[in-house]
């Protein structure tokens, strides 16, 4: 009986999965991480990119705009493009490359789509898992002068967030998280359609929390309690660099005690 509801909720599911399927040998490909990396990244921001141009037209946007934060100007855009692309192209890729030679990753993806639970269960333990590991490492760059001079201090050039300079980091910042998110997956031995479906929103959240707006639509307002930071719980650490730690979800910064409400809304 458990075996025929799990093959019915697979089927759910598999719709969207066929067509994916029948791309597995660009997924497969070691070039496919840093592609999806990049296009992800310019594709989620350019909606904000699009705001901060009609904000200039249209004033009664910026009253979404979090509290101290200007406007930014296409040379800032244009700066922070040249460096997300450029770590893709001189640290993701050659890593990627390097692990497809030496792990040899498999030949074929599943045929069967993961049931709806396990799809769920999946996407949100990666989150859980990866909020952890980087707020454990972000209070250590953080407290270590000289680790954060070497990893963290280009990520926080950027004192006024905007949405592309969530990957305006260092080298070795780049590789760390995404070794967190890779190893996030890899370690609950996720489906590779869980695995997709967490970096592409990983990579939106991350987007989100520094685009610097307050939306009545923001990922932060689905959760109560103010269990989920968003861009006002992360525009905070940007201005104040000694609380909130924790990139996505704010129960580590409470428990402990670096947690600081949005105080620095609109």
């Amino acid at each position: 009986m458990n075996g025929s509801c799990e093959l019915q909720n697979s089927l759910l599911l598999q719709p969207a999965w066929d067509p994916i399927r029948c791309r597995q040998d660009l997924l497969l490909s070691p070039l496919f991480p840093a592609c999806f990396s990049f296009v992800a990244n310019v594709s989620l921001c350019l909606p904000f990119a699009v705001l901060e141009c009609l904000g200039q037209w249209w004033p009664w946007l910026r009253c979404y705009k979090l509290r101290g934060l200007g406007p930014v100007g296409p040379t800032a855009w244009w700066g922070c493009l040249g460096r997300v692309a450029w770590n893709q192209v001189a640290c993701i890729l050659p890593t990627t490359l390097l692990m497809h030679y030496l792990l040899r990753p498999p030949s074929s993806l599943p045929p069967e789509a993961p049931s709806c639970l396990r799809f769920l269960s999946e996407v949100v333990l990666c989150l859980l898992l990866f909020d952890t590991m980087y707020f454990m490492f972000h209070v250590l760059i953080h407290r270590v002068p000289w680790l954060f001079m070497k990893i963290h201090s280009v990520h926080h050039e950027v004192q006024d967030p905007f949405a592309l300079a969530a990957q305006y980091s260092s080298y070795w910042e780049v590789l760390s998280l995404q070794g967190f998110a890779v190893s996030s997956a890899a370690l609950l031995g996720c489906h590779p359609l869980s695995e997709i479906t967490f970096h592409l929103l990983n990579i939106w959240l991350s987007v989100e929390d520094h685009c610097g707006y307050d939306l009545p639509w923001g990922t932060h307002r689905l959760l109560p309690f103010n269990l989920f930071g968003g861009a006002p719980f992360h525009t905070i650490h940007h201005q104040r660099f000694r609380v909130n730690y924790a990139p996505y979800f704010t129960h580590w910064d409470r428990i402990f005690g670096t947690y600081m409400g949005p105080t620095l809304k609109k």
